[in-house]
């Protein structure tokens, strides 16, 4: 339905009884699989590093940075993160282990848009059903709290990450080009949303397939999240 103004121009719809919502704040937020700690310096630096030694250097290659020479530089970033006041960083930690990182950022709470970014899986971590709820935990915490938009973005090259936002949802948007430059490269930026319209039937597929029934009795799936239809 289009909606028009008084001089018959299109406007966008209203927003209705929305409110600006809060600021995330650090908090812990707890799966099935995986818990998400607020990230510090003492509690995680040291076992993260080792986690992230068992990961070839290709890990770091979209990020800004790593490879960290030791548990007192990837302490640094630690405190550098929790020190952006419009970050909110992660350790995912799965059986007491940290095992990888994520974050918040570029949090606009006026806007109701917040981005998820930043995510480092250790090999522990990768490519698990940990790993998907990690970023579903997220994505249900922001809409919960009355944010309209949750952005994905990554460098256009990085093909893993947007097969990643496309598996979980998110809907591609355009790219950016020369949208910034990091370690000497210049990057091209793809964009992906979710927005609190698909909210619902997004999480209804990611929820679908993160029950229990959806795994056999050795953890294996049983219908992947890419052909997951809701009904079916």
């Amino acid at each position: 339905m289009v909606t028009t103004n008084d001089f018959d121009q299109m406007v966008g719809d209203p927003l209705g009884e929305w409110t600006s919502p809060d600021p995330i704040v650090p908090t812990t937020l707890e799966g099935t699989h995986v818990r998400l700690e607020p990230m510090r310096r003492t509690s995680h630096a040291i076992p993260l590093f080792h986690a992230f030694k068992a990961a070839p250097e290709s890990i770091w290659t979209y990020m800004s940075w790593g490879p960290f020479i030791d548990a007192a530089e990837l302490g640094q970033l630690c405190d550098s993160l929790v020190a952006k006041p419009d970050w909110v960083p992660f350790v995912a930690v799965v059986d007491g282990n940290p095992a990888g990182m994520c974050s918040y950022l570029r949090m606009d709470p006026t806007a109701g848009v917040i981005e998820i970014g930043g995510i480092t899986w250790a090999p522990s971590l990768q490519r698990t059903t940990a790993a998907t709820e990690a970023i579903v935990v997220m994505l249900a915490h922001a809409f919960e709290l009355g944010y309209r938009r949750v952005e994905w973005k990554c460098d256009d090259l990085n093909g893993a990450s947007r097969d990643a936002a496309k598996r979980l949802g998110f809907t591609y948007e355009g790219t950016f080009r020369k949208a910034t430059h990091y370690k000497g490269r210049s990057r091209d930026t793809s964009w992906f949303s979710i927005i609190d319209d698909d909210w619902p039937r997004v999480e209804m597929r990611l929820r679908t397939w993160l029950d229990p029934a959806n795994f056999d009795p050795e953890g294996l799936q049983r219908r992947r999240l890419d052909d997951l239809i809701v009904g079916r």
